[in-house]
């Protein structure tokens, strides 16, 4: 017998080998999990199928680990390493036999009792085969899918047209000193590990492939069966005229324009197309702390993707990166806008609802969007959505719109039985495809529609694009969120379909605002948003090499010592190595005389790189502040900081969605210009070296504030001039006066001269105190707007202000 069954894994070898590749997640368990292979080590598994065992031994033979073929040895027993929780069925039965593994447990308990100072490891192993969820009503497709317990014939089958798709994931190993308590009953012990293995395996199937698909029919079915919708469709026929068959077939026809189709076979040539595409046009795609994902994904916990909005491309890379990280694509949110042929199947085959920009006016459609919503959380689809609404054309996040967010809550009171995660993503890239297109808009041209004809240009058009950037930010625990900040929300539960009690509005607008603050938290620094930092605040948009290289070290410095949030991430590479990958991209010139390298920006490109500047401006906000302070005062005090600060922060915080200033950031700043030389600190004061080159690159980092402040500026002075003001005289002036200081200050960064940037103020500086605006829009200056400009003042070059002043 054991003969025959070494046979038989020696076949599954060779099987493996011809048939197999196999995905391991994650790239690195040994050192992610701490494994060592030095120690007694078994692997649970959900299956016990020599097919899975083959392919679990070869990964294991690549990461040096233990061979799940063969027997451990512990204490005075010779014991299998491979323990499958369940049987397959039989060929000819549908009814599988009792799996040895209580059996094996019971061995594997009972040797680590009789020897204690004995460790063991027991890891886990997802071993999948596609990743087809399957049918809510099985068909034939379920003969080459592994959603069903299969027989040997099945399985057979699932590996010679799966074998390619085949995903391996680890998990951190079972903790069995928490098993094995003084009290513990040897012989439950196996028991109560299989049970845990059990919701284990079922999480991580659930999150690699997501729930069983229904039938198209029998979801719109379900749907139209709906209590809101039926009672839509009723009063759609009523204020309509229509019949209720009218009406009803109106509703299908909605559930059509919204509904996914979603295709596991086009989700995997999605991501051949997907691999290839990524390999045509950038030189890596950066992923970080996608581990949080995954710990929600283990705890069973309903997810909600929510990334920022840059480009398109964002539909294709957070779920392409979300596919291999071997977790189910989510549902994604799409704007009505891409649902044109041939686009708009394709999207829909991949996960893609689509919605309407407005949904005013519309109460059958409203209701029915709603209801699709829910019936996703509840099925267990994880969906993702941009809160933004539309692409940012500046590289700042737009204020979010609160709708999805506010569906998403509602679904909640529905009583959804499962912790319900939103995970904000930060994505960032050292080229947006759609820059130029952009930047013309900003220019006054209307936006343009998507169509196939632009589908192939932008493939025309494809290039080296650089590198790109996703970062997971920190998830925000609704259940948990709302248990803090409105304790009685479960009250509210089962109230009725569609109720909103009357705390909803207030707190999804908190809810939306941590989001943007949590993804600008997680920002990336590239070599570009980089560059862009230090280049557009120097005359000519240039530098010398060597000036160049040294204010990078210094903002990578700056980044690593006195990081804004831990969440942000830096590049690997040296200053040297990022400028000389930004080289290739196209977008720097570099002038040689005698003296040596000039790098400037390309004329061309100038005005388009204040959009990657944007990415991360936030990041530099409090450092370039204090950098400007020192420049102009030469010495400086912790104190006189926080002043300085205490009035502008809140500023920042609203435009750029930064969470509170914490207590130690300004010394963390102060203590990094100490070290590299810039300053001399003691704690309390600060003061320049009596150094040019300390000045200069104190100078070069404090401009970097300088296009915000002048916009403060800008309207303070309006505002201290005007005592009461109407609001549009405000906007409108203030739009003149930008437009003339960008004249006199050669200054052509897009976002200072946008009348939303400068509405978006006004409503900061009333926020904050600093204005009252009446019922009739007038706008009065309160006291404390003085003190805002005495700041400004204290920052802003002479220059600026005569040239504000002059036009008065």
């Amino acid at each position: 017998m054991r003969l025959l069954s070494q046979g038989l894994n020696r076949v599954a070898q060779w099987t493996n080998c011809l048939l197999v590749r196999s995905k391991l997640l994650p790239a690195d368990p040994v050192s992610q999990f701490n494994l060592d292979p030095s120690l007694p080590t078994f692997y649970v598994a959900r299956l016990n199928s020599r097919a899975d065992l083959a392919a679990l031994n070869a990964v294991c033979k690549k990461l040096g680990l233990p061979s799940p073929m063969q027997d451990q040895v512990l204490g005075n027993k010779t014991l299998p390493r491979f323990i499958g929780i369940k049987n397959p069925t039989p060929l000819l039965s549908k009814t599988a036999g009792p799996s040895p593994a209580i059996d094996q447990g019971k061995a594997i308990f009972s040797a680590l009792r009789a020897h204690p100072d004995i460790k063991a490891q027991v890891v886990p192993v997802t071993v999948l085969w596609g990743r087809n969820p399957g049918k809510e009503k099985p068909g034939i497709g379920t003969l080459f899918s592994h959603s069903l317990t299969p027989s040997w014939l099945r399985k057979a089958m699932v590996v010679l047209f799966s074998g390619r798709d085949n995903l391996v994931r680890f998990s951190a190993p079972i903790a069995l000193d928490q098993l094995m308590t003084d009290k513990a009953d040897v012989d439950e012990l196996p028991h109560k590990l299989l049970r845990v293995a059990r919701v284990h395996f079922h999480r991580q199937k659930l999150a690699a492939t997501g729930p069983r698909l229904p039938s198209r029919e029998a979801l719109f079915n379900s749907l139209l069966a709906a209590p809101t919708v039926k009672r839509a469709i009723a009063d759609e026929a009523k204020s309509k005229g229509l019949s209720h068959d009218e009406a009803r077939l109106k509703a299908l026809e909605l559930l059509e324009e919204v509904a996914a189709n979603y295709s596991e076979a086009m989700v995997r040539v999605g991501d051949r197309v997907l691999t290839w595409l990524w390999n045509k046009l950038y030189n890596g795609i950066e992923v970080k702390n996608a581990e949080r994902v995954h710990d929600l994904a283990d705890k069973g916990h309903e997810i909600i993707y929510v990334p920022c909005h840059r480009s398109h491309m964002d539909y294709l890379l957070l779920t392409y990166v979300i596919y291999h990280q071997g977790l189910v694509p989510p549902h994604i949110a799409a704007g009505v806008n891409l649902n044109f042929f041939p686009a708009g199947g394709i999207f829909r085959r991949c996960g893609a609802f689509f919605i309407r920009r407005s949904f005013a006016g519309n109460k059958l459609y409203s209701t029915i969007f709603k209801e699709y919503l829910t019936q996703l959380f509840i099925k267990g689809y994880s969906v993702k959505f941009y809160t933004e609404g539309g692409r940012s054309r500046t590289g700042r996040l737009l204020p979010p719109k609160t709708g999805m967010l506010a569906m998403t809550m509602q679904s909640m009171l529905r009583g959804i039985d499962r912790p319900i995660s939103i995970v904000p993503v930060y994505i960032g890239y050292e080229h947006v495809m759609e820059i130029n297109t952009y930047l013309k808009e900003l220019a006054g041209n209307s936006k343009k529609n998507e169509s196939v004809a632009g589908v192939f240009k932008a493939i025309k058009n494809l290039k080296n694009y650089g590198r790109g950037y996703l970062n997971f930010g920190d998830p925000i625990h609704l259940n948990q969120y709302l248990n803090e900040h409105q304790a009685d929300w479960r009250d509210a539960i089962g109230q009725g379909e569609g109720a909103k009690p009357q705390w909803l509005n207030g707190q999804v607008a908190q809810v939306a605002d941590r989001i943007m603050t949590n993804i600008n938290a997680s920002a990336a620094l590239n070599s570009i948003n980089l560059l862009a930092m230090v280049l557009l605040c120097n005359e000519q948009f240039a530098l010398s090499r060597q000036k160049l290289l040294t204010q990078m070290r210094f903002y990578l410095t700056l980044q690593n010592q006195a990081r804004y949030d831990a969440n942000v991430t830096a590049p690997d590479e040296d200053a040297e190595a990022l400028l000389n990958h930004a080289l290739k991209l196209d977008k720097f010139d570099v002038l040689a005389d005698e003296l040596g390298e000039i790098i400037t920006i390309k004329e061309k490109e100038r005005t388009l790189f204040n959009y990657y500047r944007n990415n991360i401006l936030h990041l530099f906000a409090v450092p370039s502040v204090i950098a400007q302070i020192l420049f102009n005062r030469y010495s400086v005090t912790v104190t006189e900081c926080q002043a300085h600060l205490g009035t502008l922060y809140p500023l920042f915080a609203k435009e750029w969605f930064m969470h509170e200033l914490r207590e130690d950031y300004i010394e963390d700043v102060l203590n990094c210009f100490a070290q590299e030389g810039l300053i001399d600190f003691d704690g309390h004061l600060a003061t320049v070296v009596k150094d040019n080159k300390a000045l200069a690159q104190l100078e070069m980092l404090g401009k970097v504030i300088h296009l915000t402040l002048e916009r403060y500026a800008i309207s303070v002075s309006l505002l201290l001039r005007d005592q009461s003001i109407a609001r549009t005289k405000l906007e409108n002036e203030s739009d003149v006066l930008a437009k003339r200081l960008g004249t006199l200050h050669g200054i052509k960064s897009p976002e200072f001269f946008d009348k939303k940037v400068q509405t978006n103020l006004i409503s900061v500086l009333q926020t904050q105190g600093f204005i009252s605006i009446s019922e009739q829009q007038t706008i009065t200056a309160m006291p404390t707007l003085s003190t805002l400009s005495d700041h400004l003042n204290d920052l802003l070059p002479a220059r600026i202000w005569q040239s504000i002043r002059d036009t008065l």
